[in-house]
């Protein structure tokens, strides 16, 4: 595969990753039935996570070429699902200013892992 074909999927497994791990800490928030059942969250939601992350990880890194750029991407992209899941399920704003400063410095961080050669 291409490196960019690879930052592509990278990329689209870490946000599904970034989107189940989000079911799998907020539902206990977000609805009274999840609240006090950690057992059966983890037994939902951890190995589609741990599946996601590892794929993510391993073709992100293959395209980027350094762990460092793949859990930074990672990180980054974790700041487009994060705001709109708790926006939808929560309720919470990401329009605060300290959130529109950090999401902001988050789509930098993924510029530079993605753009910056070298």
């Amino acid at each position: 595969m291409s490196k960019i074909t690879l930052i592509i999927l990278g990329s689209l497994m870490l946000l599904l990753g970034q989107v189940c791990a989000w079911f799998l800490n907020n539902s206990q928030f977000a609805w009274e039935w999840w609240k006090n059942k950690p057992l059966l969250t983890a037994a939902i939601w951890a190995f589609p996570v741990s599946l996601a992350f590892w794929w993510g990880s391993k073709w992100s890194y293959e395209g980027l070429g350094t762990a460092w750029s793949s859990r930074l991407l990672g990180f980054g992209l974790s700041y487009i699902s994060f705001p709109i899941l708790t926006w939808i399920f929560l309720g919470e704003s990401a329009f605060t200013p300290k959130n529109i400063v950090s999401s902001l410095l988050a789509f930098i961080l993924v510029a530079i892992q993605v753009f910056w050669k070298g």
